[in-house]
């Protein structure tokens, strides 16, 4: 059976591309546009992996990796943050928040793709 990854990310071009990417590599892809929405999804779709955007619209993804593991449904699925701040302290205030991951903007597909697979290999150990 496929693993899903629910990625969350307001950018069309960043979603599609990050969709488009996992699904070549066999995953179940559930995309998210609306934070506000993320963790409904989340619930629903039961992914194994979460991608998450640390600067959306409407929420912030901090909050939203806060509230994920608060969330007895929830907190043990491994997040994998991907965001634009890559400055001094952004990476440990994020994996704080409860984050497993941290990619920087731009992301490239080879880091990427392994970061992706070592969250779902240790989830599954």
């Amino acid at each position: 059976m496929a693993k899903r990854i629910l990625v969350v990310e307001d950018n069309d071009l960043n979603r599609k591309l990050f969709c488009d990417v996992l699904k070549s590599q066999g995953f179940a892809v559930e995309p998210v546009a609306d934070g506000k929405v993320a963790l409904e999804r989340a619930r629903d779709f039961v992914p194994n992996l979460i991608i998450m955007d640390i600067q959306l619209a409407d929420i912030s993804g901090l909050e939203l990796i806060e509230q994920a593991k608060a969330d007895p449904l929830l907190r043990a699925i491994p997040v994998l943050a991907v965001t634009a701040y890559a400055g001094r302290g952004d990476e440990e205030r994020i994996r704080d928040a409860g984050a497993e991951g941290y990619l920087a903007k731009p992301v490239s597909i080879g880091p990427f793709l392994a970061g992706v697979r070592a969250l779902i290999e240790k989830a599954i150990a």
